[in-house]
């Protein structure tokens, strides 16, 4: 049972560093988005848009897939739980 818990521990880990970078790339093409508007690089920052739409919508999948696990973590340590009882 605990080598269950941890294994899923562990690929809730590795979710959580994609969310992280995720986040930091959008914050990161948020702000280049706002330098390119102020150079009047409107069609780039525009396909930038395009791109940041898109890593929001993954972070959202990604959330989502975090969500799941973290709800599996919390049945599986209960289970545990039930089981050391």
């Amino acid at each position: 049972m605990q080598e269950l818990f941890n294994e899923l521990i562990h690929e809730q880990l590795e979710t959580m560093d994609k969310l992280l970078f995720l986040q930091s790339e959008i914050e990161r093409c948020q702000d280049l988005e706002k330098e390119l508007i102020e150079l009047e690089e409107l069609a780039l920052a525009e396909s930038l848009k395009r791109e940041i739409e898109m890593k929001k919508s993954e972070l959202k999948d990604i959330q989502k897939v975090f969500q799941e696990q973290t709800d599996e973590v919390i049945r599986s340590y209960k289970k545990e739980q039930e089981v050391s009882l």
